[in-house]
């Protein structure tokens, strides 16, 4: 198998970490010696053990002489949770090091490269980059941008509305889009709605998937008010740059809180579900986001992942932000 092909095994397990690992990241490994996997890992709940560390712990001293395939660069810091995973990997004698991303956290950031050429380690980095980051998206948000990773959620008709005028919503989009919805909401480590959402709909905001239902992100509310118990206040979109242990926040509805974090910018991801029904007049999408002149709107999504889910659609735009933005 190649680099690349490994790599892809190491984000598949990393994937097992979103949603349950911050504020660390998930992160994924795998240990090759002799064109076999003699140990895999990933974060685990919590944020600890890191892959590297459970993967070492399943190689032992397969681990001499092999090749690791890890989705962020090892960490060099020391932390009271546990060892830093460079220092651990150079004691195994591996013989190669693949990592698909480096680590923007300051305390590390190249750090742990570092202490793995200095002991004699081959090094290469960028394999896989762009699949990783997408995994990697809340934790590297945090550090390059000061604020959790924010994924805009909507369900509407093809004319781009998410109820009735009499406010029915239930259900526009149908079972397959619903559950895959459940899945992103495993993803979270937070779920976010406006408070009037939250009156008309009294939603549980939990994960309903089989198997992930353990998995559900905690709550909060955009509101100047107050939250109800059990719920995080969330004065303004800005003010999730102070959510310290949440990375990935998704937000859920309704048009009011949809144009709020538009309007401000903070939308990292559009998942956008279409059912293959018109509504006419009702509730729409999105609320007024400021925006003047059409040509403001344009460049600014790219669209990542498109496919049928049942009779529906559900496409993945990214937002593209440039220079210090990224």
């Amino acid at each position: 198998m190649s680099d690349q092909q490994w790599m892809a095994a190491a984000i598949a397990l990393s994937e097992r970490g979103r949603g349950l690992t911050a504020p660390n990241p998930p992160v994924g490994c795998v240990i090759v010696n002799d064109g076999q996997a003699v140990g895999e890992g990933w974060t685990q709940r919590g944020g600890r053990p890191h892959a590297e560390a459970v993967a070492l712990e399943q190689a032992g001293a397969r681990a001499r002489g092999a090749t690791v395939y890890v989705t962020l660069e090892p960490c060099a810091h020391a932390s009271d949770r546990g060892p830093a995973c460079a220092p651990l990997l150079a004691q195994a004698g591996i013989a190669r090091l693949v990592a698909a991303v480096g680590d923007p956290d300051p305390r590390t950031d190249g750090r742990g490269f570092d202490v793995l050429r200095a002991a004699g380690i081959d090094v290469v980095c960028g394999v896989c980059e762009e699949q990783a980051e997408r995994i990697l998206a809340g934790f590297l948000t945090r550090h390059r941008l000061g604020r959790p990773h924010v994924t805009l959620k909507l369900a509407m008709s093809i004319d781009g509305k998410i109820a009735l005028p009499s406010g029915e919503s239930r259900w526009i989009t149908g079972p397959e889009a619903r559950a895959d919805a459940h899945i992103h909401r495993a993803f979270a480590d937070m779920i976010l709605v406006g408070r009037g959402t939250y009156e008309a709909d009294d939603p549980a905001l939990n994960v309903r998937a089989e198997g992930l239902e353990d998995r559900s992100p905690h709550r909060a509310m955009l509101t100047r008010g107050e939250a109800p118990e059990g719920w995080v206040r969330i004065a303004s979109p800005e003010a999730i740059a102070a959510l310290a242990d949440v990375n990935e926040l998704l937000v859920e509805g309704g048009a009011g809180a949809a144009a709020a974090f538009l309007a401000a910018d903070l939308v990292d991801r559009l998942l956008v579900y279409r059912a293959p029904i018109v509504v006419g007049e009702g509730k729409g999408a999105v609320g007024d986001i400021g925006l003047h002149m059409l040509a403001e709107a344009h460049g600014r999504w790219e669209c990542v992942d498109s496919r049928a889910l049942g009779i529906d659609r559900r496409d993945v735009y990214e937002r593209r932000r440039r220079g210090s933005e990224n």
